[in-house]
């Protein structure tokens, strides 16, 4: 492979980083005010995300490295269990990971860009969805290029918002203290919290999204825990310094329930017109996470029809050297899940069933510590991040399931069909 049709390294770093910072961090907030009315506890929150995720991108860094292949959990968990679970994996993927993402991030940018235009949203996500495929149609390169500048623009408006409060004197305040108060400590113990964790594992979603692209990366032993672990250490900063800005401009009252939480605060600090100017570029920048599902995506299900001959069709490849039937496919159930589903639902449906195979995976490094020779890169402090990622998925799972039994359910039934479709693919 050519290195017209490699990844580069900016481009692997800006594909974690596009992956992650997209509808959650600018909508999740709205339901976490409710159940933690404190700023302390709120960082918290994020803080512990960021550990989460950096445990997983670094165990992900050694796993991927010790494969060198493209596929991700699908092609992984294949490899360390049985391929039944990595299929199941890769159908997870592309029906909730990446299809039911990218149809959440559709409906965000419709939102906001609602504000500027008045088109209706779904119309907008739908526009969008197309508009960004298309845009991968046309190779590695093409795609490579409009992901860094897209993802520019989004960190670019993420520096304007945290440096605004700064600069403007016309507008009261919230003035909420971030250090910890009496009661904090409760907050954090709390079912509240576990359950609001689920929204922000949702934000987090994409730090191993380099780990998709692996076999498409130049260099994977090196680029490849570079892009994992620059990616997420950037989101976890980007995110605590964006999460306090919210908090400092706008009440809980502002906040609470709110979905489009950049446009909350961007019409309170610039006022309508200057704020209805913003709407339309945070929907621009979320295409930056649109475009990063478009490139990974595809990959798993091109990875699966190599591996099962009913499948092959997903393999064809167009002029440019892009899996375009994969991208067909993808393009077209996000869309239909844009007409069908609610923002809310699809959020909790992901952030539950992505975590479940994200932890066997995780627990994976065990079997892979054992069975393989020793990989490029290694993970420090094992075995204490893997076990730590565990132990807090579980946590937050059971609390979910606790509070919303029936989102567990619809995941488990996901799980169930793709071990079904892969007993009639796998046949003889």
């Amino acid at each position: 492979m050519s290195s017209q049709t490699k990844y580069t390294l900016s481009v692997g770093i800006t594909l974690v980083i596009a992956n992650m910072i997209g509808t959650g961090v600018f909508t999740s907030l709205g339901y976490q005010v409710g159940p933690l009315p404190s700023g302390f506890a709120i960082l918290c929150l994020w803080a512990l995300g960021g550990v989460v995720a950096l445990c997983g991108a670094f165990t992900y860094a050694e796993i991927a490295s010790s494969f060198k292949k493209s596929g991700g959990e699908y092609y992984f968990l294949g490899q360390i269990f049985h391929p039944s679970l990595g299929f199941a994996a890769g159908w997870i993927s592309l029906l909730v990971g990446f299809a039911g993402a990218i149809s959440a991030v559709a409906i965000a940018i419709g939102e906001y860009a609602h504000e500027l235009v008045g088109i209706p949203v779904k119309v907008i996500a739908v526009a969008a969805i197309v508009l960004v495929s298309s845009i991968h149609w046309f190779g590695v390169k093409t795609g490579g290029i409009a992901q860094n500048i897209l993802t520019s623009l989004k960190l670019g408006l993420i520096a304007v918002f945290c440096l605004a409060p700064f600069f403007v004197s016309e507008i009261s305040f919230s003035h909420l203290s971030f250090l910890p108060q009496p009661g904090d400590s409760d907050l954090i113990f709390s079912k509240g919290f576990a359950i609001s964790l689920v929204y922000v594992v949702y934000a987090y979603t994409g730090w191993n999204a380099a780990a998709y692209i692996t076999g498409n990366l130049e260099n994977p032993e090196k680029n490849l825990p570079k892009s994992l672990i620059i990616g997420t250490l950037v989101v976890v900063l980007v995110y605590l310094l964006l999460n306090g800005t919210f908090l400092y401009v706008a009440s809980f009252s502002e906040l609470n329930g709110k979905n489009d939480i950049g446009n909350v605060v961007a019409f309170k600090l610039f006022g309508p017109t200057v704020g209805a100017v913003f709407a339309g570029l945070f929907s621009t920048a979320l295409l930056s996470t649109l475009s990063a599902m478009t490139i990974a995506g595809p990959r798993v299900m091109e990875a699966m029809g190599e591996d099962y001959p009913r499948l092959k069709t997903f393999t064809s490849k167009n002029k440019f050297e892009m899996p375009y039937l994969a991208i067909i496919a993808q393009g077209g159930w996000s869309i239909f899940l844009v007409v069908v589903s609610s923002f809310k639902e699809i959020i909790q449906y992901i952030s539950v069933s992505l975590s479940l195979f994200s932890m066997l995976t995780v627990i994976g490094i065990f079997v892979v510590r054992k069975k393989l020779p020793l990989s490029s890169f290694r993970l420090p402090l094992y075995p204490l991040p893997p076990l730590f990622f565990i132990v807090v998925t579980c946590w937050m799972i059971y609390f979910e399931f606790t509070e919303n039994p029936m989102v567990i359910w619809y995941s488990l039934g996901t799980i169930a069909s793709g071990l079904l479709v892969y007993k009639a693919v796998s046949r003889k």
